[in-house]
């Protein structure tokens, strides 16, 4: 492997950052259910104090046919363009506390040497604690609390926050390597995977990006502003409310997820909140299928809603 830092360069001043920070990463690209991975680092960096600490290299991360950047063209010629950037930040929190903030594009490109440059920066600046989120879609009603699962080697995290435990394989995100990798060496870390109503996946989901903002607080006790993303999540929660209840058959099927759910939450020997007795998806497909038509024919409007 080559050498990780060839990876990126450091542009901060020497002596800038203090030793034993902590690490909080979000890194957007494969299954960003609800933009919650997006809006967070968006809302991170419009809303607290930051510096750039080091750069990564995307010509050698990112496949620009799959993530390409974008231009702006102005009647007759490109007035701006946009590339993908992954960066380390220098932030601090509302109360003056410092952290370190990993945030960008997923590389595409050479995750064990990606995952070993992160390792590097880790030592390099004695970082003390790791954590990251990311969102994947779950059949889970929007009328109910988003749920997290947790991993990583915080047992006490894990404990108090994790509601779904599941032994099973699933498609990577480059954090889970980075995760795995930390893991070995005994850094402590956590993830958190935030548990998205499916048929809102493809939206920008504020309540999604609060509970990333929570759990991060949670687990640091960096502490964060959130009015903003509260109220945009009241009228976006507002919304999808007005549009089910017009819709008998609508809301029968979220009534069912909310059973399903509850059932779940209460202990009662359902197997997960994802599927019924059997272990078998429930009607949750057909809910998203039936949500999916509904609110593409009743959109939310243009500051609401995302492409997939």
């Amino acid at each position: 492997m080559e050498n990780p830092s060839g990876l990126y360069d450091v542009v901060a001043e020497p002596g800038l950052v203090p030793d034993g920070l902590q690490l909080v990463a979000a890194l957007s690209g494969f299954t960003d259910a609800g933009g919650a991975v997006a809006q967070f680092g968006e809302y991170l960096l419009d809303t607290l104090e930051s510096t750039v600490v080091a750069e990564f290299d995307p010509d050698i991360l990112l496949d620009y046919r799959a993530r390409r950047p974008i231009i702006t063209f102005d009647q007759d010629h490109i007035s701006d363009y946009q590339p993908q950037a992954l960066r380390l930040h220098l932030m601090t929190d509302e109360i003056g506390q410092r952290f370190l903030f990993l945030n960008g594009f997923e590389p595409d490109f050479q995750w064990e040497r990606f995952s070993a440059a992160v390792i590097e920066l880790v030592q390099r600046f004695s970082v003390s604690t790791t954590t990251w989120v990311h969102a994947i879609p779950m059949p889970v009603p929007h009328t109910r609390p988003v749920r997290v699962t947790v991993s990583g080697n915080r047992s006490e995290l894990i404990d108090a926050l994790s509601v779904w435990k599941p032994t099973t394989q699933a498609p990577a995100n480059a954090l889970h390597l980075v995760e795995y990798r930390l893991q070995e060496l005994g850094h402590p870390i956590a993830g958190f995977v935030l548990l998205v109503p499916h048929y809102l996946a493809d939206t920008e989901y504020p309540t999604a990006a609060l509970v990333a903002v929570e759990s991060v607080s949670a687990a640091t006790s960096l502490i964060f502003p959130t009015d903003r993303l509260r109220e945009e999540g009241r009228v976006f929660v507002g919304k999808i409310d007005e549009q089910v209840q017009s819709n008998t058959e609508l809301a029968r099927l979220v009534s069912t997820l909310e059973e399903r759910h509850d059932t779940y939450m209460e202990g009662n020997g359902t197997r997960s909140p994802l599927t019924d007795v059997d272990g078998e998806l429930p009607s949750a497909d057909e809910i998203a299928d039936e949500l999916e038509r509904f609110l593409a024919g009743n959109r939310l409007g243009d500051d609401d809603t995302r492409s997939a």
